[in-house]
């Protein structure tokens, strides 16, 4: 569903919100400058320093066959890390639960139960952590007795660890969340060493969860409540403070770790450090945006490492016994198979392991024995055939029409008659779904959120509207089903001509929408634009990849990709790549988020 960054639009709401509340309050002064953490003094070079290892992953979207072999490169680091007198400190920054069938039938349990046993010290709360509501197999609230964060505090309550963010609000009190193992921050010993964990929260989590279940809360800029954890945990005697992040960007090159030059500045991971006091932070585990990092930036050593278990990332710290780091090595993502830098995972059973820490990486059987249940309990649903055969495989893409993307639009429209659009986003496609007999598995990988029909009465002056807003900004693409656009500069600005249907679209004629009801209730952004009348939306039971699934069996025979996209006959024909700029620069912000 939901990478997918309307980062620059939520920090600007929540800025705003932030100050509406202040004004409700009375208070007509401006906040108190932050105190800045000045750099510590010089170190002395002193015997006795030992070596803490920092071990960061992020974004594992429920990757649990991945964990067995994790664990065994992490029990080899401790291993080495005894024999030294030093220590290992394992965190995960965010979106651990949603995206594979075997972890979603628990809603995230397994993951739990395996990170337990891994040894996690913290993870941070990512965005898709709200992903599943309730409790149960529904996604959002159908009664007041329900809580719609229900699944993520039951999880929480079976972690042995703490999940972290220090910037997620309840709305009315302007407060913190203060819910059971859900703290701020934490304050961990390793090997005579304190170290506090603060964790943070993206400020686009309204727009990229669920919205419904994120209803009540709201996001403060991270930077301001994580100096003010980092302020707190330092008086408490921690001697080393590491961020983990559902905040991040990308880095293309890794093989200097002081040359960002390569690295995406204009993401929220730069927004944030730029904001912190300086000498606040030493070490920051980043995710969200499923890329990788390995850097030393504003003097803080940041690790991101690509995301669904494919790799790990590793900051080695030489603490001196009066708390001082004497050194720092920033380690490049390790990838757990050899040839895993495509963009296909390697299936488990095929991996070729590196050796690690001087020796071969063995699976942890206690791992194993909890992801092997976890599989066991999905396989007769994985493997469930649906009588269509694919001659190709059909891709998909974020940010350009696709064949899958049409394929799935055309696929709604079919679940629900009656309707006369049917319009998804790119970040909610996950996986290219390979040739020869479809499985729900392959559906599943390829559409893993549990998203509900809704049904949209607009005009089609509406339609015009998402189709040019879309088209005039960067980031995920709308796939379409039933509708054609054609946009080209003319005059200097944009031309765009749209049928229905096979027909012009009218701009006062009522048309019925059918979409997710994550764009529906305000995902990305996008339909909560429209200001709908009241009662335009109507949220169904029924879940999207399921109703699709049904269609399938009813299908039969064999499926041609290019029946839904050729580069000649697109859907969204236009000139260059989106954004679409008639003469002037547009001014959009691109949403670069990888979720959806």
């Amino acid at each position: 569903m939901r990478y997918s960054a309307r980062v620059n639009l939520s920090r600007a709401l929540t800025t705003a919100a932030i100050a509406t509340f202040g004004v409700l309050l009375g208070c007509s002064q401006p906040p108190a400058k932050r105190e800045q953490v000045g750099p510590r003094p010089p170190p002395k070079a002193q015997p006795g320093a030992v070596t803490i290892s920092i071990i960061g992953t992020n974004d594992l979207h429920g990757a649990l066959e991945r964990l067995p072999l994790f664990a065994g490169y992490i029990g080899n680091l401790r291993a080495t890390r005894e024999r030294d007198g030093g220590g290992v400190v394992l965190v995960d920054a965010g979106d651990m639960f949603q995206g594979t069938l075997e972890s979603n039938i628990s809603e995230g349990a397994d993951v739990i139960r395996a990170y337990n046993q891994i040894g996690y010290s913290a993870a941070a709360l990512g965005n898709h952590e709200f992903d599943f509501g309730p409790v149960g197999p529904a996604v959002t609230v159908s009664s007041i007795e329900e809580d719609a964060r229900g699944a993520l505090k039951a999880r929480a309550a079976e972690a042995k660890f703490p999940l972290l963010s220090a910037n997620i609000l309840d709305k009315q009190s302007g407060a913190r969340i203060k819910w059971p193992n859900m703290p701020a921050s934490t304050l961990v010993e390793v090997a005579g060493v304190k170290l506090g964990i603060i964790g943070a929260t993206t400020e686009s989590t309204p727009f990229t969860t669920m919205p419904a279940n994120f209803l009540g809360l709201a996001m403060a800029p991270p930077a301001g409540a994580v100096a003010d954890e980092a302020k707190r945990l330092r008086a408490q005697g921690a001697q080393v403070i590491i961020v983990t992040a559902h905040i991040g960007s990308k880095c293309a090159n890794l093989d200097k770790p002081t040359d960002i030059s390569s690295c995406d500045t204009s993401e929220e991971l730069f927004t944030m450090i730029s904001d912190l006091p300086k000498g606040a932070i030493d070490v920051i585990v980043a995710g969200h945006t499923h890329s990788t990092i390995a850097h030393r930036i504003a003097d803080i050593a940041v690790i991101e490492s690509y995301s669904s278990g494919r790799a790990f990332g590793r900051v080695d710290l030489r603490i001196a016994p009066d708390g001082h780091v004497t050194s720092v090595k920033i380690h490049k993502p390790q990838l757990l198979c050899q040839g895993d830098e495509g963009s296909a995972l390697i299936p488990a059973a095929a991996c070729k392991v590196f050796d690690y820490e001087g020796k071969p990486v063995a699976i942890d059987g206690a791992v194993k024995t909890i992801v092997d249940a976890a599989i066991a309990k999905a396989a007769v649903r994985r493997n469930e055939k649906l009588g269509v055969t694919l001659s190709a495989p059909i891709t998909k893409s974020y940010g350009n029409e696709s064949a899958e993307g049409n394929w799935f639009t055309d696929l709604m429209l079919l679940a629900h008659p009656g309707t006369h659009v049917a319009v998804t986003n790119g970040g909610g496609l996950r996986a290219d779904i390979p040739a020869g007999p479809l499985t729900y598995g392959a559906l599943f990988e390829a559409m893993p959120f549990d998203n509900r029909f809704a049904i949209v009465d607009v005009k089609g002056a509406h339609l015009r509207k998402l189709v040019s807003s879309n088209l005039q900004r960067g980031g995920a693409i709308l796939s379409w089903g039933g509708l054609v656009a054609r946009a080209r500069c003319k005059d200097g600005k944009l031309d765009l001509q749209i049928t229905v249907g096979g027909k012009p679209l009218v701009e006062t004629q009522s048309y019925k929408l059918v979409t997710s009801d994550f764009l529906a209730s305000g995902g990305d952004g996008l339909i909560g634009r429209l200001k709908l009348p009241e009662g335009s939306i109507k949220v169904t039971d029924v879940i999207i990849r399921d109703a699709m699934a049904d269609v399938l069996r009813k299908q039969k025979g064999t499926i041609h990709p290019a029946t839904f996209y050729l580069p000649a006959r697109r859907r969204m024909d236009y000139e260059g790549e989106r954004p679409v700029s008639c003469g002037t620069k547009s001014t959009t912000p691109s949403n670069r988020e990888p979720d959806e």
